[in-house]
Order: C-alpha cells, then sequence, then structure tokens
C-alpha cells in the first residue's frame, strides 16, 4: 500500500494552497502594543500562543490529532521552553562524556563507562541546587513541557529522570542524555518501553539532535536504525558526532570517516550528506596529535552551532508550528473526506473496510481535490492502522471556517510574526528595536561553552580561548582597548553602524 502512494506522491509537482491571505470576517491574531519593549523571543512566544489557541487548537480537537499523529495538545510551557539539545547513540560513545564536557562539571545521576551505563532518558536543568527528580515528579511538573510523556506509562516514567544544578550553559538550553542504544533482540524488549517511540516524542520538540558515533563501533544495530528511522522529518536538526577520534591516525581516520558516511546513507532517507564533526568531545588532551588543528576547527563549529540556538529559538519554534498546521489541514481534510463518503444507514461498516483497503486512492484523490503537497500526509500504514480501530460515522465534518483560519494563519498571521525577527532590510533603528538587550552585546544571548586550548596541545597564552586575545595578566601581549570597547560600544551602536563601519 505505502509504496504504491509513495511512487505516485514522489511524481506529484503541485504545491500548497495559494498564497494570498483569506479575506473574510475572520479575527485578526496579532497581538497588542507595546511590543517595542519585549524581547522578540517572548514576542514571538506570546503570538505563537495565540495563533495555536484561537485557530489550530479546536480544528485539532475536531479531528483528532493527539490519537492519529499520537502528539498530545500544545500547551502554553511548551510555547515557553528554552531550546533543547538531545544526544542519541549506542552505549560507550560518549554521550555523557560531551555532556559533562559542556558543562564543565559532574552532574546529579551520572554514570559513565565503558559498559552500558545511562539506563534511562536523563533532562539536564539549570537550578539553584543540586538534585535529582524523578520522572513522574518531572512529568506534572507545571513550568516543565514534559507533561506529554504521561502516555508512555510508569514503566518508562520510572527510567526518566531529571538533573539539577546550578550552570551557565543550563540557563539557555536544555539538554538530554538517552540510554545507550543496544544491539540484540532480548536487550531491545527488555526495555520496558517503546524506546523508538520516546525518541520521536523528544525529536519531535528538540531543537538540535546530536548522534554520535564511536571510530571503533561504527556498525549501525537495528534498534539504532530504527531510532535514526524515528527522526524522519526531522533531518534538518541532527548533527552527526565521529567522537574518540584521536585514538586513530590519520589514514585510518580517513577510511573511518568515509565508512561512517556509507553507513549513514545507507540508513538516513535523506539525499543530502550528513554533516559530520570529527574530534575527541571530553576535556581529556588528545591521545593523538596528528590531527589536533582539524579536531579545534571542528570542535569550534559544533560549539558555535549550540551557542547560537537561543537566538535561533523564535525561528524553530515558528518552523514547528507551520509544521503542525500543515499537518493538522491536511488531516482534516482527509477525515472530512472520509466522513462525507460513509452511507446514512446500511453497510457502515462495509463501506469503512473498503476505504481503508482503498486508501492509497483516497489519498490521491484528496491530494488533487484540494492541491496538498504528499509530504504533508502522514505516514499510509501507521494511519491506516489508526483507522481500523474507529468509526467514520462518528467523525467529524469538515469546517471552511476553520480551514480558512489555518490557511490565514499560514499566509498572513505567521508571516507578518516573522517581520519581527531581524532582517538584512532593517534600518539600525529597527534592528536595535527587534534585538532589544541582544543588540547592545550580540555575544550575550550566546550560550558560554568551554574553549580549551590545552586540550589540543597548545598553551593557553597562546589567546586560543579569550575572543578578544590575551589576558589582562599577560601585559606583554594585552589588547589594551578591551574595556574601552566594551564601554564605548552602546554610543558606538547609537551611530547606526552599517556592517560594523561608520
Amino acid at each position: 500500500m505505502s509504496d504504491e502512494w509513495a511512487a505516485d506522491a514522489s511524481q506529484y509537482t503541485g504545491g500548497a494552497m495559494a498564497s494570498s491571505a483569506i479575506a473574510g470576517s475572520t479575527q485578526s491574531l496579532d497581538a497588542g502594543g507595546g511590543d517595542s519593549n519585549k524581547n522578540r523571543t517572548d514576542i514571538v512566544q506570546t503570538r505563537l500562543k495565540q495563533i495555536y489557541k484561537k485557530a489550530v487548537l479546536p480544528v485539532e480537537k475536531r479531528f483528532r490529532y493527539d490519537y492519529f499523529y499520537e502528539s498530545p495538545f500544545l500547551s502554553d510551557v511548551e510555547f515557553d521552553s528554552k531550546p533543547q539539545v538531545m544526544l542519541v547513540g549506542q552505549y560507550s560513545v560518549g554521550k555523557t562524556s560531551f555532556i559533562r564536557y559542556l558543562l564543565g562539571r559532574d552532574f546529579p545521576g551520572q554514570r559513565i563507562g565503558p559498559e552500558p551505563t545511562t539506563d534511562r532518558f536523563t533532562v539536564l536543568l539549570n537550578g539553584p541546587e543540586e538534585r535529582t527528580i524523578p520522572g513522574n515528579a518531572l512529568s506534572v511538573h507545571p513550568d516543565l513541557p514534559f507533561r506529554g510523556l504521561e502516555r508512555f506509562g510508569v514503566s518508562f516514567l520510572s527510567r526518566f529522570e531529571g538533573s539539577q544544578l546550578p550552570s551557565s550553559v543550563l540557563k539557555s538550553i536544555t539538554l538530554i542524555d538517552t540510554p545507550g542504544i543496544l544491539s540484540g533482540e532480548k536487550q531491545r524488549m527488555n526495555r520496558g518501553y517503546d524506546f523508538t517511540r520516546v525518541v520521536s516524542w523528544f525529536a519531535e520538540r528538540a531543537d538540535l539532535i546530536i548522534l554520535l558515533f564511536d571510530a571503533h563501533k561504527l556498525d549501525i544495530s537495528d534498534e539504532l536504525k530504527g531510532a535514526i528511522d524515528a527522526l524522519k522529518g526531522h533531518e534538518d536538526k541532527i548533527r552527526c558526532i565521529l567522537n574518540k577520534a584521536d585514538q586513530i591516525d590519520r589514514q585510518q581516520l580517513m577510511r573511518v570517516y568515509g565508512a561512517l558516511l556509507w553507513s549513514l546513507g545507507k540508513t538516513m532517507s535523506s539525499p543530502e550528506v550528513a554533516r559530520v564533526y570529527v574530534g575527541s568531545f571530553w576535556e581529556e588532551p588528545l591521545g593523538n596529535m596528528d590531527n589536533a588543528d582539524l579536531f579545534e576547527m571542528e570542535e569550534k563549529d559544533l560549539m558555535k552551532d549550540l551557542a547560537v540556538l537561543p537566538r535561533q529559538s523564535a525561528v524553530r519554534k515558528i518552523n514547528e508550528l507551520v509544521k503542525r498546521i500543515r499537518k493538522v489541514k491536511t488531516l482534516s481534510y482527509i477525515i472530512g473526506y472520509l466522513k462525507q463518503q460513509m452511507p446514512n444507514l446500511m453497510g457502515k461498516e462495509k463501506k469503512q473496510q473498503k476505504l481503508i483497503n482503498d486508501l492509497p486512492n483516497v489519498f490521491r484523490t484528496i491530494m488533487k481535490k484540494y492541491n496538498l503537497s504528499p509530504g504533508d500526509f502522514p505516514d499510509i500504514n501507521a494511519f491506516s492502522q489508526k483507522l481500523k480501530d474507529v468509526k467514520f460515522s462518528e467523525f467529524s465534518a469538515l469546517k471552511e471556517g476553520q480551514i480558512e483560519l489555518l490557511e490565514k494563519c499560514l499566509t498572513s498571521d505567521i508571516p507578518k510574526l516573522m517581520e519581527e525577527l531581524p532582517s538584512e532590510r532593517d534600518t539600525p533603528e529597527i534592528l536595535r528595536r527587534k534585538m532589544g538587550a541582544a543588540s547592545a552585546n550580540p555575544n550575550g544571548t550566546n550560550v558560554p561553552l568551554p574553549t580549551r586550548a590545552d586540550k589540543f596541545g597548545k598553551k593557553e597564552e597562546d589567546g586560543a580561548a579569550n575572543p578578544f586575545g590575551f589576558a589582562a595578566g599577560n601585559e606583554g601581549n594585552y589588547w589594551a582597548l578591551q574595556e574601552s570597547a566594551e564601554r564605548l560600544y552602546d554610543s558606538f551602536q547609537a551611530l547606526g553602524p552599517d556592517g560594523g563601519f561608520l
């Protein structure tokens, strides 16, 4: 069934519905005045919540989006949450050591070793004191976006915990450590919960997904392949790391890197080559200095990706809501069409079974009738299984007014919201208004991440750890104007520089 639909969808060259705004009596979803005094992320979050509650949530409830996509309705806390970074990989590839390196310290509940030590999902949170929070308590916490995990039951929640500690890194992002992925059917079945479904739940909400591989263990087990398959649709969030690369020489590294790309090409459905960072991502000095310069540059690139996450959070939230709206709109057309095809009196069960068996043709009919993209349709096999457990006669009929509201969100309300974000066309005055406090110091919104010159065989006085050069203690090389530059930065920005020049 799925092959037939996929073959037909791959030949489709159309697109979404017309981009013009829907005229009518629908109310505007714009927020009120006073936005110039608020942080741009707060503005985006407030308006996204308005758009979701007024236009999207009623349609989700009407057509049971939470059932068909196994995704609970969104709450305010999910719009307000910090960017999340999830780490996925087989056991003993260095996930927990990587987190420890980012934080620069140990954290409660940390377990590191060559054997499968991390046996639970761990969320690292910023807090005033060091403590662990049990999963059941974490899932009902009013200020944390984990209530949706209740659907996986007590067997999962007993293997889910929070690790709270004071950390400058965790003030800006939330880190999610996952259990080491095992090989073998017995190990996989004994988890007590569906690992791939949990990974899929976190992936939908994560801003960045880091896949770690060990330079000595490139085989991709069945469970790892299942976890990668669960990341389908989130390829733009994935970054791969080839860890422990300092333990092999240059020639071996070239072969291992090529083998990893080949394996990923066979596993990931994306036509683009995955971005792979190579290095040794922990605090210990490199075991082999042959590729020290390469590893240092790779680490800087990865840290840059992590550092800017808070600044990109507003765009990511908009992107995720747009994807959800397109899914909701397509689902409403599907359910409305199935409801329309049902007879009023006799033969309802027979007609329902016929529609399920003919689902590929049903999808094609809906796609052509409403000019939808095949990429917005649900997985046909999983959707057909869901349809077998419901009665089509109990479905709600399609409401054009609700569809118009969804279309208005995509063509009018969200584009207006995008205008609140910084753009290259903005004048310096508009840019300062949009960015608020961030314009005074662009690096102030970055995540403070580690820089270790000694790890790469360099001395600290090389200045690698200081973006302004040498420390004040080094009188011969210290940049004497550093303090003046920081003091005069606001005055310089008030003159309206263009590209850093007046």
